[in-house]
């Protein structure tokens, strides 16, 4: 058990039906035991399931390594974005736009209604306004000053796209070679 792990007794509270470990360093094994538990009810209370990941990725045209992109998940009429990075290099191209709204695009094809993130103050709540988010609620975070700010936007609004294609890159990471670059 890794040193950041604390261990609750059986018999501090609840009992002796669980054993509590609090840690940084969950097992893969751990999250998806939780994870799919999770939809398991959901699908038994709701009938639904639809639960799917949902990533658009960016690979360097060279290499065929990943270099940046968004991932989040489809569940229950709504997109999450987990997370959305590019390298400074691929930033101001259009590039960021193109990747959020294939992701929104594929996610109303799944029959989202609404997307949801959370991004932090110093990042790129100005990115999403432009993109037509929405400010949902913010939460203040470390460092003073600083916080979560959760942004919502209404799906549906965009033309659909295939959801297989790949981005076109040039061999200098510049613009897409794709319309909308």
């Amino acid at each position: 058990m890794p040193e950041s792990d604390t261990t609750v007794s059986a018999s501090v509270r609840p009992g002796p039906r669980a054993g509590l470990v609090v840690t940084a360093a969950p097992e893969p094994a751990d999250i998806a035991l939780i994870s799919d538990a999770l939809d398991r009810f959901n699908i038994r209370e709701t009938g639904v399931d639809d639960r799917r990941p949902l990533a658009v990725l960016v690979r360097d045209p060279r290499t065929h390594q990943v270099v940046g992109g968004l991932t989040g998940r489809t569940s229950l009429g709504l997109f999450f974005v987990d997370l959305f990075f590019l390298p400074p290099e691929l930033r101001g191209s259009g590039l960021g736009s193109e990747i959020l709204r294939r992701a929104e695009d594929e996610a109303h094809a799944r029959g989202c209604r609404t997307a949801v993130l959370y991004t932090i103050s110093f990042q790129a709540p100005d990115f999403y306004r432009k993109q037509g988010w929405k400010h949902l609620a913010e939460v203040p975070c470390d460092p003073s000053g600083t916080s979560r700010v959760f942004m919502t936007k209404e799906l549906g609004t965009t033309k659909e796209l295939g959801t297989t294609k790949e981005l076109g890159m040039t061999k200098e990471f510049g613009a897409p070679t794709g319309e909308g670059a």
